[in-house]
């Protein structure tokens, strides 16, 4: 199932995507999408629905984020061979986790905003997983259970911020800096995360190219290694690196978003993304 929220912010109604890639209304069904629709008896009562019975959505309406309830947004820093080679940074030998704050999150063709100070703003497309059941000390073999479903994400980073420090968190976190589908993709339109094409556009031009497969960590190292460290609740949500092709690593001279630029991104079978990098208006 693909899953959705859509209408003005603060105002959305949950919907869900058809076999034609077409919006349908899920508001007569559920209240909204949340822990407790994305738990498995939550997506096994969805999963009785027939799209093609929901109500079609016309126009054009904004997407949110696809679903709420999001307690912690944890992100993997270095997680792609090749992005690593490009920073100059050595594979990491176990996971580098940090934190985007919650705050930071947006609908996935949302605005971002620039920072006041900021001169070195970066995109980053990754794949995101959402937790669905609690996870804890769960082993490697199990972890993928724990999984509602995928999302796109862009981890939207400020590398001046991000690099004052040991500590990359305020470089991530700064609103807007999390946005999140246009859908939650469940585990069963996505039985192998670690084959999944990605790319990231910027202004037209093409910047990352990559594919799950090339993660020093695949989704259920990651979801497993987390959970030894802090409890993952439903709606948590693990975003797991991005591959080659950020503006840092743009030789020899790189290259950071402005006002007025576009970013298009996505991964295959979890939709697209749109964003206009715009001021920030105090």
């Amino acid at each position: 199932m693909k899953l959705c929220r859509y209408g003005k912010e603060g105002f959305e109604k949950p919907g869900m995507i058809d076999a034609d890639g077409k919006l349908r209304d899920l508001s007569k069904v559920v209240g909204n999408i949340g822990p407790n629709e994305i738990s498995p008896r939550g997506l096994k009562n969805l999963a009785r629905i027939k799209p093609e019975t929901l109500p079609l959505v016309t126009g054009n309406p904004r997407m949110g984020v696809p679903y709420v309830g999001i307690g912690k947004f944890v992100a993997i820093g270095l997680n792609y061979s090749d992005h690593a080679k490009e920073a100059g940074m050595a594979i990491p030998s176990e996971p580098i986790i940090f934190s985007k704050a919650t705050t930071c999150i947006t609908g996935p063709d949302d605005d971002v905003i620039q920072p006041p100070a900021s001169t070195k703003l970066d995109w980053e497309v990754e794949l995101a997983i959402v937790i669905g059941t609690k996870a804890r000390h769960v082993s490697m073999d199990k972890a993928l259970e724990h999984v509602a479903g995928y999302c796109v994400v862009n981890d939207v980073s400020e590398r001046a911020f991000q690099l004052q420090s040991s500590q990359w968190d305020k470089g991530k976190g700064y609103d807007t800096f999390g946005p999140i589908g246009p859908w939650l993709v469940t585990t069963d339109e996505i039985p192998d995360p670690q084959v999944l094409d990605m790319f990231l556009d910027l202004n037209g031009k093409r910047m990352q190219g990559g594919n799950t497969r090339t993660m020093i960590f695949g989704c259920a190292h990651l979801v497993s290694y987390v959970s030894q460290y802090m409890t993952l609740l439903p709606g948590d949500i693990i975003t797991t690196g991005t591959p080659p092709g950020v503006g840092m690593g743009v030789k020899p001279d790189p290259v950071f978003l402005k006002v007025g630029d576009v970013m298009t991104l996505g991964i295959q079978g979890l939709g697209q993304q749109r964003q206009k990098v715009v001021a920030h208006s105090g």
